[in-house]
């Protein structure tokens, strides 16, 4: 698209103008594909990613069901590797798509792993 943008990235910029991850509280950000769903925990202040987690990666355990299964496994995984990191607090960042499906579903799991936002 010559110059336009997509309905998802106008919506993205504005939750980004608004949200930032430090290093007390970095952003926990979700993008979703056909196939995977991906979290990353991000420290905007030095722009790196300090926590990333995926239904493809090597270190996730192939779970049986729906999407929204493993997006709940992907959520619980991404928090246990950032309590293991040391971060208890993030802000939740969810990068244009509407909160509910598989993204709800990656919340849910972050919060039961220990994640507070």
């Amino acid at each position: 698209m010559a110059g336009k943008l997509t309905r998802r990235d106008r919506i993205k910029r504005g939750i980004r103008k608004r949200i930032s991850g430090s290093a007390e509280r970095p952003r926990l950000t979700v993008f979703r594909s056909n196939k995977g769903i991906y979290a990353q925990i991000i420290d905007d202040v030095t722009g790196k990613t300090v926590v990333s987690a995926s239904s493809l990666s090597k270190d996730f355990a192939a779970t049986a069901g729906s999407k929204s299964d493993q997006s709940v496994a992907v959520g619980k995984l991404v928090a246990q590797k950032a309590v293991a990191a040391g971060i208890t607090s993030v802000v939740f960042d969810r990068n244009g798509y509407l909160y509910h499906g598989r993204v709800k579903s990656l919340a849910e799991g972050a919060r039961e792993g220990g994640l507070i936002f």
